[in-house]
């Protein structure tokens, strides 16, 4: 049973009703809300944390609002890793998840079979681990989709079977308009075929548990391999006093969390970088609320002393916190301030 300390609700400020958000001067403007409920800073530590390192050039000048890359979906490889080469496609040629990393960028990237400039499909390592019987295998690898949040224990490296994953689950239900000039019979090739997900019968849909991302890419650039690494126990550490379980024994459960490095995602001048996925059913869990379900927030210039008010704020009340924000994504599209 999970046991989590009331916490107080988020700012008002994201609880202006619409019509009192209209302002008048010589012309009408209109206040458009936000499209998630927000909290303005980072809450202060109530207990010690990790100190920051000392020495780091972070950029504290630029706006984080905005500064995330617009992606249709991040393909999450389970590599079993902390640390990769500075380019992933380059790692692990030997092991599954490296063959997937590679074959996926071919597939997608330019030039490829279904490259798409509407449609970038982010593709990330992560310490996560692979299925139990792959860490010797080539055959198949495990990987995450979010925000789909989708978890395939045995994708198939072979050409069919990874065209088949591609098509199921990666490609756009619709097509951008601009691809309207196109003939019809290459239109419908390029969006998805979802009846093919029935293909992939151990695929499972994740409800309850939220993922916690920390870039720790080292040798990408060492802010983000000697600040990640902090992040991530510092989020088990807090998590865990929450009451969750962070041992990474299960995938998906009420009161689990899965907190994990992975790879570049963009910004290491903006380190830490934190991605924060809140699974559908995550407003279920006690004291938990419902406001960011089924969406992924970026967070930048995180450091240990604001993990505790991240945790608080974004994963147990559902709050945006405004001056750590980067961007987010749902199933429906990019999410701004």
């Amino acid at each position: 049973m999970v046991s989590i300390t009331p916490l107080r609700t988020c700012s008002p400020i994201s609880c202006i009703p619409f019509s009192r958000c209209a302002t008048y001067s010589t012309s009408r403007r209109i206040k458009i809300p936000p499209p998630f409920p927000i909290t303005p800073s980072c809450p202060e530590p109530t207990c010690p944390c990790a100190s920051t390192p000392e020495g780091f050039d972070i950029d504290h000048e630029q706006e984080l609002n905005g500064t995330m890359a617009a992606y249709s979906q991040q393909v999450l490889i389970a590599t079993g890793q902390s640390d990769w080469r500075s380019r992933i496609e380059e790692d692990g040629q030997d092991q599954g998840w490296g063959m997937l990393a590679s074959r996926l960028k071919k597939l997608l990237g330019r030039g490829g079979k279904y490259a798409d400039p509407y449609n970038n499909i982010m593709i990330t390592n992560s310490s996560f681990k692979p299925h139990d019987d792959l860490y010797s295998g080539t055959k198949t690898a495990s990987a995450f989709l979010f925000p789909s949040f989708r978890y395939l224990p045995k994708i198939p490296l072979d050409e069919e079977g990874l065209d088949r994953f591609v098509k199921a689950f990666l490609l756009p239900v619709e097509l951008h308009r601009s691809h309207d000039i196109l003939p019809a019979e290459n239109r419908e090739g390029m969006k998805r075929a979802s009846e093919l997900q029935s293909t992939f019968s151990d695929t499972i849909n994740l409800q309850y548990s939220p993922t916690v991302l920390v870039c720790g890419h080292g040798h990408r650039d060492r802010r983000c391999g000697i600040m990640g690494p902090l992040l991530q126990a510092e989020f088990r550490r807090i998590l865990k006093h929450q009451g969750f379980s962070v041992d990474g024994t299960e995938i998906d459960g009420v009161g689990h969390a899965n907190v994990e490095l992975i790879s570049h995602i963009g910004g290491h001048k903006f380190a830490g970088n934190v991605i924060i996925y809140l699974p559908p059913s995550v407003g279920s869990m006690p004291n938990a609320s419902g406001g960011l379900a089924g969406k992924g927030i970026w967070y930048g210039r995180v450091e240990p002393k604001h993990v505790e008010g991240i945790v608080k704020e974004t994963i147990l009340n559902g709050c945006v916190v405004k001056d750590h924000f980067r961007g987010g994504i749902e199933e429906s599209g990019i999410l701004r301030l």
